[in-house]
C-alpha cells in the first residue's frame, strides 16, 4: 500500500504550482508574428536551446524508461549515445545548412524546395501521424506515474484521468508565448528533473548497507546468469526485440532514428531552428547529445541500483522470504514509482514526483507546438481559401487553436497506448522509441532521395511515404497475427524494422523522376 503524502510533501507541490504559475506569467510575452510564435524571432542562445532538445529528446521516456531498463537489462541503451553522435554530424553536415540557407518555418519546407509544395503538404501529414504516436506515447508513459501519485494505482480510470490533467496543463502553459516559452520553460523543467533524479541517486546509495566494490560484483556477476548488467556495447546477433540494443542496432537502427530525430521531425527540428545561424544551431545540437550521455547515465544507474535494493536481499542484509518484487498490476517499470512512493522520505517523495511531472510536462509542450507549427504553415495557411491575405496576428491565432485541438488528439492517442503498450508487452522506453518508426521510414527515404539524388516526383514521394508507413505496420507481431499465416510470421527489433522501411521507401521514391530539377537546391550557405 502506497504511503500517503505528508503536510511538508504537500507544501512543495504548492511551492512547485507557484512556479509553474510565476514562469508562466513572466516567460509568456505575447508573440505577435509568426516567426516569433514559431521560431522565436531567430535569437534563442545556444547553450539555451541545447539543453531545450535535451529536454524535449528524454523527458518522461527517460525518467520512468532509463531506471527500468537500468533494472532489468544492462548499460547498452547508454551507446545509443555513439548513434546520436554520428546523426549529428550528418544533420549538421547535411541538413542544417539548407534549412538556413531557405529560411524555412518548418524542415518539411524544404521539400517544397526540391519537389514542389505537395511533397511538403504529404511529409507534414506523415509527421503529424507520426508525432502524434511518439508524444501520445510519451503522455501515457507520464500519465502512469501521474495515476501512481493521485490514485494509487495504474487502473485504465486512472491513468486516463491523469492524461487529461497533463495535456490541459500543458496547453494552459504554452499556448500565450509560442517556442520561446516552450524553450524557457524546458530549462526549468530540466534543472527540476534531474535534480529530483540526483535525490533518488543519493537516497539509494546511502539506503544500500554495502560497498561499492560488492554493489560492482554483484551487477557484474547477476545472480540469474544473465550478461553483465555492466555491459556496455553488446556484440549479439539478435535481430529481435530483445536486441534492440545491440552494437549492431546501434549502428546501423538507431544513427538512421537520430538522423530522423535531429534533422526530420519538427519537434526536435524546430528548437534549432530558433537559432541564430546553423553554426550556432549546430552547437546547439552538439552539446546537447554530449550532455545527455551522463543524464541517461544517471537514470539507468538508479534502475541497477534498484535492482539491488529488490532482488538482491542478501546484500541489503534482509531475509529472502519469497515474497514477489512489488508490482502494479504487473507493470515492472513502476517499481521506480513504487521505490519514490514507498521508501522515500518525506518531502523528497514529492521533489521526485515532482521531478516527474516536469519531465512530462517539457515533451508535451514541445509537441503541442511543434505540431502546431506544422498544421498552420505546412496545411492551414496553404490550403486555406484565404491564402495570401493572412495577418500576423490572425497566424498566431491560428497555432493558439490548432495547439488546443493537438492537446485533445494527444490525450485520445495517449488513451490508446494504454492498451496498446499493455497487448504489445513491450518496455515502455522500447515502446516510446518504437512508435517513432512509423512516420521515420518514410521520411528518412525521401530526404535521402532529395538529399543525395536528382530523383523523385510528388508521386513517388507519396507512394515512399505510404511504403514506409505500411511497411513497418506490417512488420508489428500484432498485424502479423490478424493478417498472415503463421508460417510468414517473424520478429524484428524497430531498429531494423525502421532499417527495412527506410531501405524499401528510398527505392520506391527513386522511381519517380522530376522533370525540372531545381539547381538552387545545390548549393547550400
Amino acid at each position: 500500500m502506497i504511503d500517503q503524502f505528508s503536510a511538508l510533501d504537500w507544501a512543495i507541490f504548492a511551492a512547485y504550482g507557484l512556479l509553474l504559475l510565476g514562469s508562466g506569467w513572466f516567460l509568456n510575452a505575447k508573440s505577435n508574428t509568426s516567426e516569433e510564435y514559431f521560431l522565436g524571432a531567430k535569437n534563442m542562445p545556444f547553450w539555451v536551446v541545447a539543453i531545450s532538445v535535451l529536454a524535449t529528446s528524454q523527458s518522461a521516456a527517460t525518467f520512468l524508461g532509463g531506471p527500468d531498463q537500468g533494472y532489468r537489462g544492462n548499460l547498452t541503451y547508454i551507446a545509443t549515445n555513439l548513434a546520436g553522435l554520428i546523426a549529428a554530424v550528418f544533420v549538421a553536415a547535411y541538413l542544417l545548412p539548407k534549412f538556413y540557407q531557405h529560411r524555412v518555418f518548418t524542415v518539411y519546407e524544404l521539400l517544397a524546395k526540391r519537389f514542389g509544395e505537395r511533397a511538403k503538404y504529404q511529409a507534414s501529414t506523415v509527421y503529424l501521424i507520426g508525432r502524434l504516436f511518439a508524444s501520445g506515447a510519451r503522455l501515457y508513459m507520464a500519465a502512469i506515474a501521474v495515476s501512481m501519485i493521485l490514485f494509487g494505482d495504474i487502473e485504465s480510470f486512472s491513468v486516463l484521468s491523469s492524461i487529461l490533467l497533463i495535456a490541459s496543463i500543458g496547453f494552459a502553459y504554452t499556448v500565450v508565448g509560442g517556442i520561446k516559452t516552450v524553450i524557457y520553460s524546458d530549462v526549468i523543467q530540466c534543472a527540476v528533473y534531474i535534480g529530483a533524479a540526483s535525490l533518488v541517486l543519493y537516497f539509494l546509495i546511502t539506503s544500500i548497507p554495502t560497498d561499492l566494490s560488492t554493489v560492482y560484483h554483484a551487477l557484474n556477476t547477476p545472480s540469474n546468469g544473465d550478461l553483465s548488467k555492466l555491459t556496455f556495447f553488446d556484440f549479439s546477433l539478435d535481430f529481435g526485440p530483445s536486441g534492440v540494443f545491440t552494437f549492431w542496432s546501434i549502428i546501423t537502427g538507431f544513427v538512421l532514428l537520430n538522423i530522423a530525430a535531429f534533422g526530420m521531425d519538427q519537434d526536435v527540428s524546430q528548437r534549432m531552428l530558433t537559432c541564430k545561424n546553423a553554426r550556432q544551431a549546430t552547437k546547439a545540437l552538439a552539446s546537447s547529445v554530449l550532455m545527455g550521455i551522463p543524464v541517461v547515465l544517471l537514470f539507468v544507474f538508479i534502475g541497477m541500483l534498484l535492482y539491488i535494493y529488490y532482488q538482491r536481499p542478501d546484500l541489503m542484509m534482509q531475509a529472502d522470504n519469497g515474497e514477489p518484487t512489488p508490482v502494479f498490476v504487473g507493470e515492472t517499470v513502476t517499481i521506480f514509482m513504487y521505490y519514490v512512493l514507498t521508501d522515500l522520505p518525506n518531502g523528497a517523495k514529492a521533489v521526485v514526483t515532482i521531478g516527474i511531472i516536469a519531465a512530462a510536462l517539457s515533451t508535451l509542450n514541445s509537441g503541442l507546438n511543434s505540431m502546431s507549427s506544422v498544421a498552420v504553415q505546412d496545411i492551414y495557411r496553404n490550403l486555406s481559401s484565404r491564402r495570401g491575405t493572412f495577418t500576423q496576428a490572425y497566424l498566431v491565432r491560428a497555432g493558439q487553436i490548432s495547439m488546443a485541438l493537438v492537446a485533445i488528439a494527444l490525450s485520445l492517442m495517449a488513451a490508446l497506448c494504454y492498451y496498446w503498450q499493455q497487448h504489445s508487452d513491450m518496455p515502455l522506453l522500447a515502446f516510446a522509441l518504437s512508435v517513432m518508426v512509423f512516420s521515420y521510414s518514410g521520411l528518412l527515404g525521401v530526404y535521402f532521395t532529395a538529399l543525395f539524388t536528382q530523383r523523385g516526383s510528388a508521386n513517388s514521394i507519396l507512394a515512399a511515404l505510404l511504403v514506409g508507413f505500411g511497411s513497418t505496420a506490417m512488420m508489428q507481431p500484432y498485424v502479423m497475427q490478424a493478417l498472415l499465416p503463421e508460417s510468414l510470421h517473424f520478429s524484428l527489433g524497430f531498429g531494423y524494422q525502421l532499417i527495412v522501411g527506410t531501405s524499401l521507401s528510398f527505392t520506391v521514391c527513386m522511381i519517380g523522376k522530376q522533370s525540372v530539377f531545381n539547381k538552387d537546391w545545390e548549393s547550400a550557405s
